[in-house]
């Protein structure tokens, strides 16, 4: 266990860092600049590394200085939500909300919905990454992963379900004008696929035969990894996608693309809140989950 009295050189510590001079750090916590220096030497003896370069004008964080920071300042944070999770504040989102989302259903479907949250919670502050690649939320210390389909099982997280999407298979109407329109999925051979790409490795679509949910993979003719790329891609007319139809159904309605082989695209997908279990009662996790669940419970997530 860390000793008690390491816990203020810590403190002392990011706030230097931070600061990138003792002098300021010390105005910050209400010491003098040599108190400052004094805790910082023992925590470096204590470590056996040096965390600053310094120079006459400025101290600037040393390799072993910047990976000790990085551990530092979340362990931090971490603990002001904790405080921020008891008694009265414990209704007030606030602190860091680290979230990870698909692309397009992020930037198109999640982002007005945290836009909103963020203008009602001013203390609540997000960094948001959008990404079609799985991720492990523990691993990449992210606080709220937003996915499709089913989650894996884990006793180290936590899932809630927020909506189902349909994915449909669709193109623009000047490519199947070309290559015309596929009946079966047989027919698909004779056509281009733009499939997304993960892992060094083409992502198959999900169909539906005779009742039964299946995986089909389409001729991988195009490979994006990026979600807005596909259904740029398909608007171009380089072949067919398929995408959950709440991200295209403006193209849809305006007839810049077209569904096809709707009798394999019936099922329903789920989309997915996931979190780390450590993080289930704190409050900015909580807050954003709730609004979502409510959301998807009123149709109102695409």
């Amino acid at each position: 266990m860390l000793p008690i009295e390491s816990l203020s050189g810590i403190t002392t510590f990011v706030v230097a860092a931070r600061a990138h001079s003792f002098t300021d750090a010390a105005a910050q916590l209400g010491v003098s600049k040599s108190a400052v220096g004094k805790s910082i030497a023992r925590l470096e003896e204590r470590l056996g590394v040096k965390l600053f370069l310094r120079t006459t004008r400025r101290v600037t964080l040393s390799a072993d200085g910047q990976a000790y920071f990085a551990a530092c300042s979340a362990a931090l944070e971490e603990i002001g939500a904790a405080e921020n999770s008891l008694g009265a504040r414990a209704m007030s989102p606030s602190g860091r909300l680290r979230i990870d989302m698909p692309v397009v259903f992020g930037r198109k479907v999640m982002m007005p919905i945290l836009l909103e949250i963020g203008c009602r919670y001013p203390d609540l502050h997000f960094t948001m990454t959008f990404a079609d690649h799985l991720i492990d939320p523990i691993e990449e210390g992210v606080d709220l992963a937003i996915r499709f389909g089913e989650p894996k099982d884990s006793t180290e997280l936590i899932a809630r379900r927020l909506t189902s999407q349909r994915w449909v298979i669709c193109g623009a109407p000047k490519y199947l004008e070309k290559r015309g329109t596929p009946v079966t999925l047989d027919d698909l051979e004779l056509h281009q696929g733009i499939v997304g790409y993960r892992r060094d490795q083409p992502l198959s679509w999900r169909v539906s035969i005779e009742g039964a949910a299946q995986r089909f993979s389409p001729p991988a003719t195009h490979q994006l990894g990026d979600g807005d790329a596909i259904v740029d891609a398909t608007l171009a007319g380089l072949g067919l996608c398929q995408i959950p139809e709440s991200l295209v159904r403006e193209h849809i309605t305006e007839g810049r693309l077209v569904t096809v082989l709707d009798e394999f695209t019936q099922d329903l997908i789920d989309v997915h809140a996931v979190w780390p279990r450590a993080a289930h009662l704190r409050p900015k996790v909580k807050c954003v989950v709730e609004t979502l669940v409510e959301l998807g419970r009123l149709g109102q997530l695409g």
